[in-house]
């Protein structure tokens, strides 16, 4: 039995940080997203039973070690409600954006690996259990599962921590630019020691308030009030992880180039625009459809590794049509 998912990969608007619970991969508190399409993740999964061993191939290279171990979660999941225990797979992915720059890669692969085990095992759940799946490898693919604007709550369980669409009149007009710097990052570090960080409890205090203002301008379709709290989020994201007992520093200085020319733009030229960055160095720039050209205008004058234009993407699904074997 085989199926493919295609999944798009997650900006993080209001992001968590640090987890609670990290085998289970349960956040302190809830996160909101934006799905940005039509980048993506591919995965095709195979049950093969004559075999002994899973085998996961990302980007033609077999997983090893930790890497594998979050994958096989998410196929341990699905393959347990099958009752296919002991049956092999084969697990291969790819994706159409370059991965572990910052740009959510972790939360689409998860995502349509989740979605393609499941459909390869033959089982029907809703977007909501496969959520709660996917999160056993990320706690933004969770996200990435349901799509569009998803929140994830901080729950305890697989109940109470599972991904739910925010309907929004934002989604249609909303223009994700990514200014892609690219410089390799891991994120699993940053996040087992976040709460070590002097700023943590900091955040905590405070992000409940930006999860409010966030979900209020989704709500009312006021861009300038939803993406000036998610500019405002990706810095306290950065102070927390800056000052942790390594110091992670993800920016670059073409990163920082990026922010000035945003609000260059928004305070001299009256344009809608903000920035957002997840533990990374590329930049996302969120503006609208009518903008999009003065932006990538200004950001081409800087020396940036690839500029792409995407807008919001939906839920992960089977696609068989695209299948990787």
């Amino acid at each position: 039995m085989k199926a493919t998912a295609v999944a798009h990969p997650i900006q993080g608007m209001v992001k968590y940080h640090g987890m609670r619970d990290h085998d289970q991969r349960l956040p302190y508190h809830d996160s909101i997203s934006v799905c940005t399409a039509p980048s993506r993740s591919i995965t095709t999964v195979e049950f093969r039973p004559d075999r002994s061993e899973d085998v996961f191939i990302v980007e033609d290279e077999r997983l090893e070690g930790e890497a594998a171990d979050r994958v096989a979660k998410v196929v341990d999941a699905a393959r347990e409600l099958a009752d296919m225990a002991g049956q092999a797979v084969r697990l291969e992915s790819t994706s159409t954006f370059p991965t572990n720059v910052g740009l959510g890669s972790s939360s689409s692969g998860m995502a349509a690996a989740a979605v393609a085990t499941a459909g390869a095992a033959d089982i029907e759940l809703d977007l909501h259990r496969l959520s709660a799946i996917a999160r056993l490898g990320s706690a933004s693919a969770a996200r990435s599962v349901t799509g569009g604007f998803s929140i994830l709550p901080g729950g305890a369980d697989d109940i109470t921590c599972r991904s739910s669409r925010i309907e929004s009149p934002l989604e249609d007009d909303l223009r994700v630019i990514a200014a892609i710097v690219d410089a390799y990052k891991e994120t699993g570090d940053a996040h087992r020691e976040a709460p070590e960080s002097h700023m943590f409890d900091a955040r905590l205090a405070h992000v409940h308030e930006q999860l409010a203002t966030v979900r209020a301008g989704l709500a009312s379709g006021s861009f300038n009030r939803t993406f000036a709290c998610v500019e405002a989020d990706s810095i306290s994201l950065a102070a927390t992880t800056m000052t942790g007992p390594e110091g992670w520093i993800y920016w670059q200085p073409v990163t920082l180039e990026v922010f000035e020319t945003v609000r260059h733009l928004r305070e001299e030229d009256d344009i809608p625009v903000y920035f957002s960055t997840d533990t990374g160095a590329s930049v996302y720039v969120n503006t609208t459809e009518p903008h999009v050209k003065e932006v990538v205008d200004e950001l081409e004058r800087l020396d940036l590794h690839d500029i792409r234009i995407w807008q919001v993407g939906g839920p992960a699904h089977l696609d068989d049509d695209q299948a990787l074997f």
